[in-house]
């Protein structure tokens, strides 16, 4: 039983740890910004379909280099 609870303390800082990481990445990567893309998609144009991954970046690129935003570097 010691052994077990000791397993218990630690797996919950570690499941933290870990959704932290998998957090970071995700909003690294870009892959949380597609996602909520995809849902303001489906929910302002309800039954068209969603815009792949590639479309995306294309048009996000294409917007950036229309619309520059200062920078500092």
């Amino acid at each position: 039983m010691r052994a077990h609870s000791r397993a218990a303390a630690l797996l919950g800082p570690l499941t933290r740890l870990l959704r932290g990481v998998r957090w970071y990445l995700r909003e690294i990567s870009g892959t949380a910004d597609y996602e909520r893309y995809c849902r303001r998609h489906e929910e302002r144009h309800p039954g068209e379909p969603v815009p792949t991954r590639r479309d995306y970046e294309r048009h996000l690129t294409r917007h950036r280099e229309a619309n520059p935003q200062g920078r500092c570097c």
